[in-house]
């Protein structure tokens, strides 16, 4: 099994580019399955997310072709595509249950195993299927699988989500795009990721639009187009490398991405001490010799990301006093504190806050990485110890970062990748 080898103590300098977001082009990728039209995507992360997600839907007979020296994809689906997502697909992914909308929007049934993923809660699906009730779905679940169908096709309603859920906002938007009459969805999320998808949706026909801050009117359309789309850049790889130089005290820019998509992420490196200049698709950070301490709540967009929560956690153990981080999204997303204790942190968890104490120094360590963003809050960690540390069960990490040993190395770190 790889693991990645990590020798520290190195000042971060150098341009990072960010590759294409993985959590854009997940229910993009679902969303394909609404047309039998040609759809070209550019800018997919090379990530296993999106491999499983393609391999996902080449199992319904969609036919994928990789263009212009793989840094685009073809996409074409059957006249009549299968309708059952086998547990094998999904097991490690979370996002395979967003192929449930579009398979009943298009034919009216679905057999799709429950999900997988990172083991940071229980993030039941439960909003997605009653709000899908709602459209006309009737399901069951039985054996790990919902059987789900529309005897009368689906048809528009009004539907209030109970919770923020990026993913059942995702489904029903899907979903409610083929829907026979008008759909109004509130209480939604409003990740850019979302608006990125509902962007496709619109530019392959589609009738979507924002009618409050959190409330969409969806006009359910007969007819797609073609249509040829370049995804979004990960916000949440451009925030772990602003941590990362704010950890090294190093000096990086940031390429290819929009400052205006992690606004709250930069104001609260600037009040740590991070001096960062914004341009239009570009950042630069400079680490500060001293990094102040503070408290935070992960929050729905466009609040603090639980996706940068263990990433922060160790710039904050470096901060000169006591830090408090609120997880408010997942109940089980504090996997990695144990892993850092180990190298010198001093955390404490109560309930759903972590305790940092700061001033720490980190040392090598062997390691275990349990999900996707604890994997690379364990390389932070790493990369400012004195000594060598070793991360195992990197294939975490491989879900959601492209080519970040490669990244890394570019920018000074000493890392390397072990089989």
């Amino acid at each position: 099994m790889e693991k990645l080898e990590v020798l520290g103590a190195n000042t971060l300098n150098g341009q990072v580019r960010i590759s294409g977001s993985k959590n854009a082009s997940l229910p993009i990728l679902a969303a394909t399955l609404l047309s039998d039209k040609k759809i070209e995507l550019r800018n997919l992360p090379k990530v296993k997310d999106i491999e499983t997600m393609l391999l996902l839907l080449k199992s319904l007979d969609t036919k994928i072709k990789y263009l212009k020296n793989n840094k685009s994809v073809l996409i074409e689906n059957n006249k009549k595509n299968k309708t059952f997502v086998s547990y094998s697909l999904v097991k490690t992914m979370r996002a395979g249950i967003l192929v449930l909308g579009p398979l009943l929007a298009r034919y009216s049934k679905a057999k799709v195993s429950l999900p997988g993923g990172c083991a940071i809660g229980t993030r039941p699906i439960d909003i997605h299927l009653k709000a899908l009730s709602k459209l006309g779905v009737r399901y069951k679940i039985a054996q790990g699988y919902v059987y789900a169908n529309a005897p009368k096709g689906l048809v528009g309603a009004k539907i209030k989500f109970p919770k923020i859920s990026v993913g059942a906002t995702e489904n029903l938007i899907i979903a409610a795009s083929l829907a026979k009459g008008q759909t109004i969805l509130s209480n939604c999320a409003i990740e850019p990721e979302i608006k990125d998808m509902v962007n496709f949706l619109n530019k392959m026909g589609c009738k979507i639009k924002w009618i409050g801050k959190r409330t969409v009117k969806i006009l359910g359309v007969k007819n797609l187009d073609e249509v040829n789309y370049k995804i979004m850049p990960d916000r949440i790889e451009a925030g772990t490398y602003l941590i990362a130089a704010a950890l090294t005290k190093g000096k990086i820019e940031i390429l290819g991405i929009n400052p205006k998509i992690i606004r709250t992420e930069i104001d609260i490196l600037k009040k740590i001490g991070a001096k960062i200049k914004l341009k239009k698709n570009h950042i630069t950070i400079q680490g500060n010799k001293k990094i102040k301490n503070i408290n935070i709540k992960t929050a729905p967009y466009p609040g603090f990301p639980t996706d940068l929560q263990a990433q922060m956690m160790v710039l904050l153990c470096k901060a000169d006093s006591r830090s408090v981080i609120s997880e408010k999204i997942f109940e089980n997303r504090f996997m990695h504190v144990s892993e850092l204790n180990r190298m010198g942190a001093k955390i404490k968890i109560k309930s759903n806050k972590a305790i940092i104490e700061g001033n720490t120094k980190f040392e090598g360590a062997e390691l275990m990485a349990t999900d996707l963003r604890a994997s690379v809050s364990l390389i932070l960690a790493a990369l400012t110890s004195k000594s060598k540390s070793r991360i195992n069960r990197i294939y975490h990490l491989d879900r959601g970062y492209e080519q970040i040993e490669i990244k890394l190395k570019k920018i000074g770190a000493k890392i390397k990748r072990l089989s």
